[in-house]
């Protein structure tokens, strides 16, 4: 073996099965070496993570940085720091908050430019499907998305209007034959319209009225209904934050029955109820709404049992401003990419005792499977590339405003204690964050 730039040195490992304590050496981007006391005489630099856990960088498939067109709220730079102080080594950048949407090969360009340009940490760029740009599809296919974005429901954002039914199959016809993939935002958007002027009509502007025109059964209808629209084109399907387990039900018999379909769930929905809804108001706004306690239980047990297959930020920044006024009128987006592993950990593994592993499967191996980037990505092994995690497991912090790299340093976790901080991010062999309280 020749001479490596790195070695990490005394950690533990985070696999697949298993937690082994080993030392990695690093070398031109890649994992080299992973073996007991690795000789220090064969590396330029040595990191010692002596009580420390490396876990493969995380994958955050859902993020929305904004970029170009706003980047007051959130921007390529601003965005990907914030992932790497969380852990993370790669992020999938969603196609709609951006100014053009990547609903075409030049917007996508346009965004990929500057990504190339600003970002700390690897990216991919989702492209996005709306009414009319089905022509569109296999030229951003082409370009290199990682795959496609529908909403079901209104998007919030002017310029990248939900899908009626007759484009969703029609794009998925075609997404089918590029044998790409399709995300969707699953809420009826017949259902949550109507129960929304239903809460005006009332004056009922509350959070519980807010989370109630949005109810679970309005995410179980839109995903019995892309599980028959995937049926019938044979296309690949992932369904994006899931706020209940019963929306889950339905996905895990489309699997049974040999459906190409994968879910995700987020931190928010995995460590916030209605009573926090409540009491932190319109910064804990999202959609699909937070849910009870309950709720909250049952998704972590299906984690537990393996039947979540990825956890996404669905990172959705805005203006403080944005935030202000009824539940109606501010913006619905929780920003919080930083903080996804130090919660799963506390909920998760502290809490909840789920193992590692699991941890590290949901929050990397999997997606990077799901989205054929394994194991060049989301492993910790021989060959892979060198994007690591290093954690401490056991360090207690409470997230402080000042602690944040987002643009507008707000997130519903401030003021949250939490067992579990990153104390070093090493993408592509490179070292991009550091915690600076060491």
């Amino acid at each position: 073996m020749g001479r490596m730039d790195l070695l990490i040195k005394n950690g533990t490992l985070v696999q697949p099965t298993q937690t082994v304590q080993a030392d990695i050496g690093i070398a031109n981007g890649k994992i080299v070496e992973i073996s007991a006391n690795l000789s220090n005489r064969d590396a330029n630099k040595i990191i010692d993570a002596k009580g420390m856990h490396l876990f493969p960088g995380l994958i955050d498939p859902h993020v929305h940085f904004n970029e170009p067109g706003r980047a007051d709220w959130e921007g390529i730079t601003t965005g990907s720091k914030s992932v790497a102080a969380g852990g993370g080594t790669l992020y999938f950048d969603m196609p709609l908050n951006s100014h053009p949407p990547t609903i075409s090969k030049e917007a996508f360009r346009m965004k990929e430019n500057l990504a190339n340009q600003k970002s700390l940490v690897d990216f991919r760029l989702w492209g996005g499907v709306v009414p009319g740009n089905v022509e569109e599809l296999e030229k951003l296919h082409h370009a290199g998305v990682i795959g496609f974005k529908a909403f079901m429901s209104n998007s919030g954002i002017e310029d990248f209007s939900h899908s009626d039914d007759h484009t969703l199959l029609e794009s998925m016809k075609k997404i089918s034959t590029l044998n790409s993939i399709l995300a969707v935002h699953a809420e009826s958007d017949v259902i949550t319209e109507f129960l929304g002027k239903e809460n005006v009509l009332l004056n009922k502007y509350s959070a519980i009225d807010f989370s109630n025109a949005r109810p679970i059964y309005s995410e179980i209808e839109a995903v019995q209904r892309i599980i028959a629209f995937a049926e019938a084109t044979n296309c690949k399907v992932h369904i994006v934050h899931i706020s209940s387990a019963k929306v889950l039900e339905p996905i895990l018999d489309a699997k049974k029955r040999g459906i190409d379909i994968s879910v995700e769930t987020c931190p928010h929905y995995l460590s916030l109820n209605l009573v926090d809804l409540e009491e932190l108001g319109s910064i804990a706004k999202c959609a699909p709404p937070l849910r009870s306690q309950q709720e909250v239980d049952l998704l972590w047990e299906s984690i537990r049992n393996e039947e979540m297959d990825v956890i996404g930020s669905d990172h959705s920044p805005s203006l403080s401003s944005m935030k202000k006024g009824t539940f109606l009128e501010a913006w619905g987006g929780i920003s919080g990419c930083q903080s996804t592993l130090s919660i799963l950990l506390e909920e998760g593994y502290w809490k909840r005792s789920i193992p590692l592993e699991v941890i590290a499967k949901i929050t990397s191996e999997n997606a990077a499977k799901r989205f054929g980037l394994y194991p060049k990505k989301g492993a910790l092994s021989i060959g892979s590339d060198a994007d690591i995690a290093i954690v401490d497991i056991s360090e207690t912090y409470t997230l402080e405003k000042e602690d944040l790299f987002y643009k507008n340093k707000q997130s519903p976790y401030i003021g949250k204690t939490y067992r579990g901080k990153v104390k070093r991010t090493i993408s592509n062999g490179k070292l991009v964050y550091e915690d600076d309280e060491e």
